[in-house]
């Protein structure tokens, strides 16, 4: 199952968060007044659209905030598909991770696609309000890189797995800022299942927190502080709160199947399986919902296949196949 982990940010049971056992802890780099004016010039200036997206990697996906257009973020920028079409957008070319959509922007983070490129590595958490075109910096910027990012659609609250102390945050753990950024406050994370893959906030309910785990979904209603399983007896891989905030739904992986499943968290109920067209050796990594057509939602895998439902996932239309895509 190392295919299915790849690319995830693991977590022990408890507060500790650990980086991926292949990678090496990033030192904490504290950016100067003159990187910052850089990068927020950087940031702000649009790239080349290309018509022809290459989705070399998935590492996040997110429906812009006016509905039209799925963003998928990939090795060197972001592609986006609308009206039965894909492009490369304008985005500057940065390998963003942890694509969030709320009600007025999406926030994200990541580091520069290139080794020669002169923005600060890593980008920090930042904001969109153009569909991913240009990014304010919101601060950590060449501290942080937060794979594991989740925000509530309304209001504001963003929840990160942190792997190590920066700034504003004393050491590894799971955090949450209610202010963009400027502050962040520790959750104590205890009783959820070993190796976090995903965080999901409720919609309406900052204190609402759901966790994708190796042990299955857990449920928060204190601010991360205390977890309770919900549901899933295997490795659940992400989770999302629908926007009316009544369900989650939750992809998993066992016994070579993979599975995508909605639960009605509030009343803790029989997850319902929702019929999705993938082989044993996939499974789904992210799913998003529109914000506009609610009844929309869709899926990328870690095959690099993206999906389309637009009636609530009754029905499937494949988009890109193994990081094909039509034009």
């Amino acid at each position: 199952m190392n295919w299915l982990i790849a690319d995830r940010i693991h977590g022990t049971p408890g507060a500790v968060i650990h980086e991926h056992e292949h990678r090496r802890a990033l030192p904490i780099r504290l950016i100067t007044r003159a990187q910052l004016g850089l990068l927020c010039l950087l940031l702000a200036m649009p790239g080349r659209a290309d018509t022809a997206p290459s989705l070399t990697h998935i590492h996040g996906l997110a429906f812009s905030v006016d509905g039209q257009q799925i963003l998928v973020s990939s090795h060197g920028g972001l592609a986006a598909y609308a009206n039965g079409h894909w492009s490369k957008t304008a985005a500057p070319a940065h390998d963003y991770k942890g694509l969030a959509t709320t009600h007025d922007g999406i926030y994200g983070s990541g580091h520069p696609a290139s080794e020669s490129s002169t923005a600060p590595k890593p980008l920090g958490l930042m904001k969109s309000h153009d569909g991913g075109t240009t990014w304010l910096p919101l601060g950590l910027v060449g501290e942080s890189d937060f794979h594991t990012l989740a925000a509530s659609h309304a209001t504001h609250a963003i929840y990160v797995a942190n792997r190590e102390a920066n700034s504003r945050m004393g050491g590894p753990g799971l955090y949450f800022t209610l202010n963009d950024g400027r502050t962040w406050q520790r959750a104590a994370d205890k009783g959820r299942g070993y190796m976090l893959h995903g965080l999901a906030v409720h919609p309406t309910n900052a204190a609402v927190v759901a966790a994708a785990t190796d042990d299955g979904l857990y449920l928060s209603r204190d601010w991360a502080d205390t977890f309770a399983w919900l549901a899933g007896g295997s490795a659940v891989i992400t989770a999302r709160f629908t926007l009316d905030g009544q369900h989650l739904w939750f992809s998993s992986y066992s016994d070579n199947k993979p599975a995508l499943a909605r639960v009605a968290w509030e009343a803790s109920g029989t997850a319902e399986d929702i019929p999705i067209p993938l082989h044993a050796e996939d499974a789904v990594a992210y799913i998003a919902q529109n914000p506009v057509r609610r009844s929309e939602f869709a899926i990328a895998t870690f095959k690099r296949s993206v999906f389309l439902t637009n009636d609530g996932g009754a029905t499937w239309t494949q988009i890109a196949a193994e990081g094909v895509v039509g034009k």
